[in-house]
C-alpha cells in the first residue's frame, strides 16, 4: 500500500475540517513564533491541493469554524486576551478567495438546512441559517433539524491485551492503543519507548492479521498523543510530526 496523499506544510496543523459534501479537507496552521495563522484546502478525490498557505488580513486572531458545500467558514476572536468567537467569514474551498464577512454573526451548529449562526447583538438568541456562498440570511432555524451526519469515524482506546498479538508490533507504553475495524482492514495506533522518549506509530493490517502499511507518527515525544487517525468515505487520514497531511486509500 502507498500513500495516495503526501502534505508537508511549514507550520503546525492546529485543526483539521472535512466538507463532506465536496470531500474537501481543510486545515488551519498556526505558527505560534510569528503569531500567523494560515488555512490550506486538500481535495480527497484527486489529491490535490487547493490552496496551502491562504492568509486573511488578521494574521493571527482567527481559526476554522466549519466548512459546508464548497465554503471554508472562518471565525474571529473577540481579541486576543479572550477567546471569544466574534464573527464569521466564508472562503471558496477551490479558489481561496474570500466570499463574505459578517462581524455581527456568530457559528450555532451544522445541521441537515445548514449553517446556523445567530446575531450576537440580540437577546434572546435568535437562530437563522445563512447562505454559505454569500452569508446571507436564507431562512429561519427549524428546532427539529438535526445535525449533519457524518462518515468519519474515530478509534477506540482500547487495551492492547484484548487485540491478537500479532497486531502488536511494539510493546505498547501503558498497555493502551488506539484500534479501528473498517473495510477489512485493522488500524492499530500505538505509542512505545524508545530509549528515553516515546514515539507513536501506526500499523494497517488485513483481517487475517498480515501487515500491509506502518509508519511513524511522531518521534521524540514527551507526552501520549490524542487519536492518530480517523478514516473517512474509504480513506486513512493522519498527521506526521504535527505538520504533514497523509492519505492511505482503503
Amino acid at each position: 500500500m502507498k500513500t495516495f496523499i503526501t502534505e508537508p506544510f511549514d507550520a503546525p496543523v492546529w485543526r483539521m475540517e472535512i466538507d463532506e459534501i465536496t470531500d474537501t479537507l481543510f486545515a488551519e496552521l498556526r505558527d505560534n513564533a510569528d503569531k500567523r495563522v494560515s488555512f490550506a484546502a486538500i481535495n480527497l478525490s484527486n489529491g490535490n491541493a487547493n490552496f496551502k498557505a491562504l492568509t486573511l488580513p488578521e494574521r493571527w486572531l482567527c481559526g476554522i469554524e466549519t466548512a459546508y458545500n464548497g465554503a471554508l467558514v472562518l471565525h474571529g476572536y473577540q481579541s486576543e486576551s479572550m477567546p471569544v468567537h466574534r464573527g464569521l467569514t466564508g472562503v471558496d474551498g477551490v479558489t481561496g478567495d474570500i466570499l463574505w464577512s459578517d462581524y455581527n454573526i456568530n457559528f450555532e451548529a451544522l445541521t441537515i438546512q445548514g449553517i446556523v449562526v445567530y446575531d450576537a447583538r440580540i437577546q434572546p438568541k435568535n437562530l437563522f441559517v445563512i447562505d454559505e456562498q454569500t452569508g446571507l440570511r436564507r431562512e429561519s432555524y427549524i428546532s427539529s433539524a438535526t445535525a449533519v451526519e457524518s462518515n468519519i469515524k474515530l478509534p477506540e482506546m482500547i487495551q492492547a491485551e484484548t487485540l491478537p498479538p500479532q497486531l502488536l508490533v511494539l510493546e505498547p507504553h501503558l498497555n493502551v492503543v488506539h484500534y479501528l475495524e473498517y473495510n477489512n482492514f485493522r488500524i492499530v495506533s500505538l505509542h512505545a519507548l524508545d530509549g528515553s522518549h516515546l514515539t507513536q506509530n501506526m500499523y494497517v493490517f488485513d483481517r487475517d492479521g498480515n501487515l500491509l502499511f506502518d509508519d511513524i507518527l511522531n518521534n521524540d515525544i514527551q507526552k501520549l498523543q490524542p487519536e492518530a487517525f480517523i478514516s473517512y468515505k474509504n480513506k486513512l487520514i493522519w498527521l506526521k510530526n504535527r505538520s504533514e497531511i497523509k492519505v492511505l486509500n482503503l
